[in-house]
């Protein structure tokens, strides 16, 4: 059957792709990788989780790589629907700070895992960076901020995001600090 995705399959990638986001949360919470509490948690048997991932450092891993993905994904959705000053504002205040406040536990947990395999994947920072980059075009195209304004500046000015308590007003927090921003880069 041409185009058809079997039951088996289809199954398989809910359990992965279940696996992932239990591990995220657990990483984010508190740093570390059970597969017996994931499996528990995603209601998949403890086997499933090691035929997925047979080391904690490749669940790690691709935890690591799936959040960077769904933080670039949105991207040009939020260019589509929120213009570029929107999607400038929505994504850093919104989506970007909620993933460097809650990634204190997983950069421990990747911390281990570089350390078990040498090293981090660099398509991640790459990737947010491109993101940033096509941020900032849309904004500079259309008159919003200074066409000079790189994506590694505008990143360095952010960082101040991983300061951000989340147990605290991080929300409020987070648009001052992106308005901060968004003033010192916007056009004339």
């Amino acid at each position: 059957m041409t185009g058809s995705v079997s039951p088996r399959r289809a199954d398989t990638r809910r359990n992965h792709e279940r696996i992932l986001a239990v591990a995220a949360q657990t990483l984010a919470a508190t740093g570390e990788v059970s597969f017996n509490a994931i499996a528990k948690r995603a209601g998949v048997g403890v086997g499933t989780v090691y035929r997925h991932f047979p080391a904690p450092a490749d669940l790690i891993l691709a935890v690591y790589e799936r959040e960077v993905r769904q933080l670039v994904d949105v991207v040009p959705e939020l260019l589509e629907h929120a213009g570029p000053a929107g999607a400038f504002r929505t994504w850093t205040a919104g989506h970007l700070a909620r993933y460097m406040i809650t990634k204190c536990g997983l950069a421990k947990a990747l911390a281990a895992a570089t350390a078990e395999r040498g090293t981090l994947p660099g398509g991640g920072v790459t990737s947010i960076g491109s993101a940033m980059d096509a941020l900032l075009r849309a904004n500079a195209e259309a008159g919003l901020v200074r066409p000079d304004v790189t994506a590694e500046t505008v990143m360095r000015g952010l960082m101040g995001l991983l300061y951000l308590d989340p147990d605290g007003d991080w929300e409020g927090q987070a648009a001052e600090l992106v308005e901060l921003v968004w003033r010192g880069i916007r056009a004339g």
